[in-house]
């Protein structure tokens, strides 16, 4: 019995002894670590001949946008189609009541059958009274209004001409047709509706295949690709992100920049066209682009993980030759895999801190090392340390 209260209160020393010990040493490690030197990994800068990329907002946007009008006044008696549909060019989509237009276009068909017989017969009269004026049997004079009468009822004629096709026009538009393939929108104006010119769209049709991604690229990311490829008018390879991260899975061509640079936004605007079969693109939807150079370009880049970002922007740590580090901004312009391509700020055999960035004070002395040095595990020593002491008891016993 007493020799078990010894191995407990053994125990207990030596577990109060360790404590102690555990102590002690934080309490060291506290003051090592506000006296000791932060310990960093370096390199020094290098190039890479990359392909440029910049990424951006992007808008699908379709390549017609047609809105169905009509051109004539009536009321719309028939739809031909579902809100949904995709049509075709020439498609009957709605009809206007036609039969007030059929009959103009009988009547002006009437006309010109009355006034071409008039004036079929015409030709006839002038030719006889052109003889009777050579035999001296009729005055000059008659045979000249037979000759004016013959001219009124050709040009009578073109006019009825003229009225007809007018009336046939007018009874075509009773038959409002798709002016381009694509997919209809939402009806604005149902059958039943009086209709006019002032009505505005009856409906919407947005052609499908293929499909337009317009997107502003900054004027100075836009004059880097041009220097790159060696002009502004080629054509580059785009890829399109959809707003819920995922990536259209096919390429489009951008093949189009405005003429001029947005004075508000210092960007200028492209256009890439897209490949639409499946009509995953739809119109108006928002995403990203990112655009590529055609041609690489030897620049210097810099691991993403050795960058640090504050309000003026992102930036490095430059070690000087006396170990300093001090703060350095970089401007970038793309990604190439893990590493920023730097068009500014530092250049090519700079040396800068890899790793233990989060430590680093501008100006103060660091200590560079070849890996990163980890902290001892105290919470292992301890368990370890106690378990010895067990051990040794239990050897005694």
């Amino acid at each position: 019995m007493k020799k078990n209260i010894v191995i407990i209160l053994g125990i207990i020393f030596a577990l109060i002894f360790t404590r102690m010990i555990y102590t002690n040493i934080s309490k060291t490690n506290e003051k090592k670590k506000k006296t000791s030197v932060p310990s960093v990994t370096v390199a020094n800068i290098k190039s890479e001949n990359v392909q440029i990329s910049y990424q951006t907002t992007a808008r699908v946007a379709a390549k017609y946008r047609v809105e169905v009008l009509a051109r004539i006044s009536g009321y719309l008696t028939k739809s031909y189609f579902k809100e949904g549909d995709y049509v075709r060019a020439g498609q009957i989509l709605f009809e206007i009541e036609p039969q007030e237009y059929q009959y103009a276009a009988n009547k002006a068909k009437a006309n010109i059958d009355n006034i071409q017989s008039q004036a079929d017969y015409d030709p006839k009269q002038t030719a006889r009274y052109e003889e009777l004026v050579r035999q001296d049997y009729i005055a000059k004079s008659d045979y000249d209004n037979v000759l004016a009468q013959r001219n009124a009822y050709n040009a009578q004629v073109e006019s009825a001409t003229s009225a007809y096709k007018d009336a046939k026009r007018n009874l075509g538009y009773t038959h409002i047709k798709a002016p381009v393939d694509g997919k209809i929108g939402i009806i604005d104006v149902t059958v039943g509706n009086y209709v006019t010119t002032a009505s505005g769209p009856l409906t919407t049709i947005n052609s499908t295949n293929p499909m337009y991604v317009t997107f502003p690229l900054e004027s100075k990311d836009f004059y880097e690709l041009v220097k790159i490829d060696g002009g502004a008018d080629v054509n580059r390879q785009v890829e399109f992100i959809f707003s819920s991260g995922n990536k259209y899975e096919l390429k489009g061509v951008q093949d189009f920049h405005d003429n001029k640079i947005d004075e508000t936004t210092g960007t200028i605007t492209l256009r890439a066209t897209f490949d639409n079969s499946k009509n995953e693109l739809i119109q108006g939807d928002f995403g990203r682009i990112i655009i590529y150079s055609n041609n690489k370009t030897n620049v210097p880049i810099v691991p993403q993980s050795a960058t640090m970002e504050n309000q003026e922007g992102l930036y490095v740590y430059l070690i000087d030759e006396n170990n300093i580090p001090k703060i350095a901004y970089i401007k970038t312009m793309g990604t190439s895999g893990t590493n920023w391509i730097v068009s500014d700020g530092v250049k090519v055999g700079d040396k800068i801190i890899l790793t233990g960035i989060q430590k680093v004070t501008p100006g103060a002395p660091v200590k560079i090392v070849e890996k990163a040095v980890e902290n001892t595990n105290l919470e292992n020593k301890k368990v370890g340390l106690i378990i010895k002491i067990i051990n040794k008891i239990k050897n005694k016993r």
